[in-house]
Order: C-alpha cells, then structure tokens, then sequence
C-alpha cells in the first residue's frame, strides 16, 4: 500500500512552534507582505533576516512530539511506499527519525543564494552572513518558499498523489493552495482519504474519513492501527 502523508502547522504547534500568523493576519507584528514575499526581501532584507533569524533560534528550544515520532515509525513500517510531504520548514520530523521528508515550503534550516541559486545547511543567523560560499558573491536568503513562489518538488508530490492507495492529512487548515487540493487530487485517482486535525478543517468534506483531536494522540493511534493490520491492506 502506498500512503502519502501531508503535515502542516498543527504538528508543529503541539510541539510548541508558534504558528506565527495572529488572529488579525499579522505574524508576529509583520504584515505578511513585510517578511515572507520576495519584494519583501528586496525592499527591506534585514528585516526578514531578523524575522527568519528568531525562527530558527526558536527550534532549539522545541522538540518533535509523539506524532513526528510515530511518523518516522510509520516510514520504517512501509519504506519507500510512504511519502512524507510536509508544509512546514522545521526539521522535527527529521530529529524524530524520519528520513525521507519532502519540504514542499522549503527548510528554515537551509540558505539559498539568490545569485546562483546554490543550497547549504544553516544554522545560526543569516543577516550579515557571508556570501555564497559556491559562487562567492550572491546573497543568502532563507531558503523558503515566499508567497507569490512556486512550492518545491511539485512534480515529485504529484506523482505520489497519483499512484498512492491512501492520503492522510494532519494538522493542515485546508485554506493553503496547492496542498489544500492534494486530497481532492488523491482521491479523484481513487485513494482513500483520512483527515486528522485539531479540529475540522476547511477541506474536511473531501475526506472518506475525518478524526478530530490532537495530533500526538490521533496519529500514534493510527499508526498501531496499520501495524496490527500486518500487510497494511486497510486503503480499499
């Protein structure tokens, strides 16, 4: 059985990674227009420096909960048959044990060059940084996907949405374009569809099934349930 597993906000936020965006639209203080758009950084790159800055400073203070780490075993069940698709840009599912995470936001803990276009691990501050170590001149920005940016390995998720028996969304608003449609895509090629989510989200009419609660209890839950089924023969 194929399974494709998309994680947003919700999964992080039990682990105590502010969601940043407030009840009024602002994160933290910032119009969004101010720190996560490409004209953002041209106009005023310090201040989004700053803003991504205290992000990744705050993921040493947070660690991955019980759904990332039944997650990671979930993968070591299945292998290749699972494709983990996150929204988020920190890296709890990897320090939980999973290994094959796909960042379709990007990783808070990477710099991109807006030069050559070169990737690198980061961690640590990035305003005042050197420049690129590949090309030596370009700038680094956060290697993250700005709105008005294209998400990474679109093709590859695709793919994934198209062959997999089963489509698990967890702690995802369904408000997000494109990977509010992945349930709809999943399902229109017929895959079972299972939302678990805090509470329902804007896309849960999609789903075959929905199960509402907190994540570090529904997806440890559900990941026993496959492993007992043994071949993991529940999609159809």
């Amino acid at each position: 059985m194929k399974i494709v597993v998309l994680t947003g906000a919700g999964i992080s936020a039990e682990s105590g990674v502010p969601t940043f965006r407030d009840a009024d639209g602002l994160w933290e203080g910032h119009r969004v227009e101010d720190v996560a758009t490409p004209e953002a950084f041209l106009a005023d790159p310090d201040t989004v420096q700053r803003f991504y800055d205290a992000r990744r400073a705050a993921l040493a203070a947070v660690e991955p909960n019980p759904a990332h780490t039944a997650l990671a075993e979930l993968e070591r069940l299945v292998g290749d048959d699972l494709t983990l698709v996150t929204q988020n840009i920190d890296d709890l599912h990897e320090r939980a044990g999973s290994t094959r995470v796909v960042h379709m936001h990007g990783e808070l803990r990477s710099a991109l060059c807006v030069r050559c276009g070169g990737r690198c691990a980061w961690d640590g501050p990035m305003l005042d940084a050197d420049p690129c170590r590949s090309c030596g001149k370009g700038e680094l920005r956060p290697d993250v996907v700005w709105f008005g940016e294209v998400p990474h390995h679109m093709d590859a998720i695709i793919d994934a949405l198209v062959g997999c028996d089963l489509f698990v969304s967890i702690g995802t608003s369904g408000a997000v374009y494109p990977a509010a449609g992945f349930v709809q895509q999943a399902r229109a090629f017929g895959a079972r569809t299972l939302e678990l989510n805090l509470v329902p989200s804007e896309g849960t009419a999609y789903f075959h099934e929905a199960r509402h609660g907190r994540a570090g209890e529904l997806v440890p839950a559900w990941v026993a349930e496959l492993a007992e089924l043994g071949d993991l023969g529940m999609a159809r």
